[in-house]
């Protein structure tokens, strides 16, 4: 058995950011598409709280949020390669789907929408949003660039899908040099015939996280190292 542990991660909140994916209707809201699918995961976990709890945290601190969201335009629809099992339900069911990239008709309310709990924290002029990831991870946004341009170094991670888009995002932050704490009650998954995706989750970010925290954990070592000078210390990007 793998019993191994690495180094305690420590924060620099001067160096730090909380990345949250796919933050949407379609996940996190009772009437979303894709909600029943994690619904049982998500209310064990008190995820959608705990995404609160976690942005409400950096807020007060000051710390940089980032959000990687997921959207489908019409274009999108139009793909002519093989879509893998999860984008081919996604397309069936029109998860996430956006009118136009040039225009916001009809995303209000839409399943592509925020939840509006989470506005205030997102709509508060300061949150990045990326470009959306197409597919699970990175590379398909502009998400490496936004915090290499921050010189953000470390980061917290959450997410509802987290055997898929968190863990996807987990993978490429990791090997991009990030050092990455992952949150493991402010996620959720759904299940197959072949097993639980929350727990596949979780084994795969025991091996290879720099920290694995519940929410509870996550606030108490921001408030360790947070001084309130620290706000006014970290250089505003211009």
């Amino acid at each position: 058995m793998f019993t191994h542990k690495g180094p305690q991660m420590a924060l620099d909140l001067a160096k730090t950011a909380l990345v949250l994916t796919d933050m949407h209707n379609d996940f996190l809201s009772p009437d979303g598409k894709a909600y029943p699918l994690i619904e049982p995961r998500l209310k064990a976990n008190d995820t959608a709280n705990n995404l609160e709890r976690l942005l409400a945290k950096a807020k007060a601190v000051d710390m940089p949020v980032f959000i990687s969201p997921h959207y489908y335009y019409p274009h999108d629809h139009e793909w002519v390669a093989p879509l893998t099992p999860i984008e081919d339900f996604a397309h069936h069911l029109l998860l996430l789907g956006r009118q136009d990239t040039l225009s916001v008709a009809g995303f209000e309310g839409s399943g592509a929408d925020f939840p509006s709990r989470y506005k205030p924290y997102i709509y508060d002029g300061k949150t990045i949003v990326t470009s959306p990831h197409k597919a699970y991870g990175t590379s398909t946004n502009d998400m490496i660039l936004q915090l290499r341009r921050r010189r953000i170094e470390q980061i917290i991670l959450a997410g509802p899908i987290g055997n898929l888009c968190v863990e996807a995002h987990m993978r490429d932050f990791i090997e991009h040099g990030f050092e990455v704490a992952m949150v493991r009650d402010a996620t959720a998954a759904t299940v197959n015939e072949e097993g639980d995706g929350y727990t596949a989750a979780l084994v795969n970010w025991r091996f290879m996280a720099h920290a694995l925290w519940a929410t509870k954990q996550t606030l108490a070592e921001i408030d360790k190292v947070w001084k309130p000078a620290q706000a006014g210390d970290r250089v505003p990007f211009a």
